[in-house]
């Protein structure tokens, strides 16, 4: 196989693990907080970016290999994470009349996006 076929495999296993990943945490958040927010949006969102921050100066060093940040940083916490899900929910809070909800969803997610991204970068970067 050439290099190439390897890093699109890579991917493509990454992504198929984390989209099932994305599908069970998130009906497991909604299962425990409810509706009044997109919680397993923000879940799978919130832990992505942690995730993200974390694997971050682990794997995007000299010496590893990058098919590891290709098979887990692009493929599976690239499926695991969702803008489009995020972008969707917020159109359908805005657009049912729950301004404050999407105020609130809108902030939770871009600070604690960040706040958590920082996190994990903190705890590997060391």
């Amino acid at each position: 196989m050439t290099a190439m076929t390897w890093a699109l495999l890579l991917v493509a296993l990454g992504g198929a693990a984390g989209s099932l990943a994305r599908h069970f945490v998130t009906r497991l958040a909604e299962r425990l907080a409810g509706d009044r927010l997109p919680w397993g949006t923000l879940a799978v969102n919130l832990s992505g970016a942690a995730a993200a921050g974390a694997l971050a100066p682990l794997l995007l060093q000299d010496g590893v290999p990058p098919s590891l940040w290709l098979a887990f940083g692009v493929g599976g916490l690239g499926s695991f994470t969702t803008v489009s899900g995020f972008a969707f929910e917020m159109r359908g809070l805005v657009a049912s009349g729950r301004r404050c909800a999407a105020g609130i969803y809108l902030f939770l997610s871009l600070f604690l996006g960040l706040a958590g991204a920082a996190a994990g970068w903190a705890l590997t970067a060391g």
